[in-house]
């Protein structure tokens, strides 16, 4: 206790501390409209611990200063596309100097143009319109954070048909064609968690496909596309005729030794669980603020 009463004083200074994260940006807005709309691309997904997006590194935990604030940015999911429209790529969500990427929106049918799906942290599906079709969004982010999401897969004169986001853990169409890309499970609650699966496309046979394992959204061939799962960073799936649904919102979740304890700043909602294992986790689900730890 004196020690940390002097630290910070007297030029003494304060205490270093090590800190794993797992940072998930919002996922991309499923397409909407004719033809065959893709699915939304999940969030870029950064994480120190059991594995990161995109088949990258597993990150390096950050040190930080305690009694020093550092910035948190939960990022939101993408709107959903309406008529021949593309779905809204995801936002970004910070912790200090780590960004995670929003997930690539969905691409439409445009006339008789099947658009290539948006890029992002994981890119989001292709449309199509019979035979052209559009091909999948790329991941953008370095280092990178996820997948490429499915291209558009239509046959002329028979069917067309919109690709699957990426997902955090593979790129889209990767399981079946029109199925988003799967996430990635983590364990840095204690609990194994899958975060960052990608939105699934819709052709008009009517057919929607499903997403990806972690929070991806379905498509549909027949109504809106299903929203991807709040705080996976999961692809909002497409909409066939109607409107795709929305990406799912991002998160932060923050480890750290059990002898420290965080305070969550205003703007920022968020939890700090009870020591478990020798650490304790800060779990942010919305907003921007600052956070410290003493």
């Amino acid at each position: 206790m004196i020690g940390n009463i002097l630290a910070g004083s007297f030029g003494i200074p304060n205490p270093i501390i090590t800190i794993d994260y797992l940072v998930i940006a919002g996922g991309g807005g499923g397409a909407g409209g004719s033809g065959g709309p893709g699915g939304g691309g999940a969030g870029g997904l950064r994480s120190t611990v059991t594995a990161t997006g995109g088949g990258g590194s597993l990150e390096t935990a950050l040190t930080i200063t305690a009694a020093t604030n550092y910035t948190v940015t939960v990022g939101g999911g993408g709107a959903g596309g309406g008529s021949n429209a593309f779905g809204t790529s995801g936002s970004n969500s910070i912790f200090s100097t780590i960004t995670s990427t929003g997930g690539g929106g969905g691409g439409p049918f445009d006339t008789s143009i099947g658009r290539a799906g948006l890029s992002g942290g994981s890119g989001g599906g292709g449309g199509s319109i019979g035979g052209n079709n559009g091909a999948g969004g790329t991941r953008t982010a370095s280092p990178v954070q996820g997948f490429n999401g499915g291209a558009g897969f239509g046959i002329t004169g028979v069917v067309s048909s919109g690709g699957g986001g990426g997902g955090a853990g593979e790129a889209g169409n990767t399981d079946a064609n029109g199925q988003g890309g799967d996430g990635l499970a983590i364990s840095i609650t204690g609990s194994s968690v899958t975060y960052g699966g990608g939105g699934g496309g819709a052709d008009d046979f009517p057919t929607g496909f499903v997403g990806g394992d972690g929070g991806g959204g379905a498509g549909s061939g027949t109504g809106n596309g299903t929203a991807g799962t709040v705080n996976t960073g999961g692809g909002g799936g497409s909409g066939r005729v109607n409107t795709g649904g929305a990406g799912g919102s991002g998160v932060v979740i923050l480890r750290y030794s059990d002898s420290r304890t965080i305070t969550i700043g205003a703007g920022l909602t968020g939890t700090e669980s009870a020591a478990s294992g020798g650490y304790k986790r800060a779990t942010i689900t919305a907003g921007t603020g600052n956070v410290s730890w003493a």
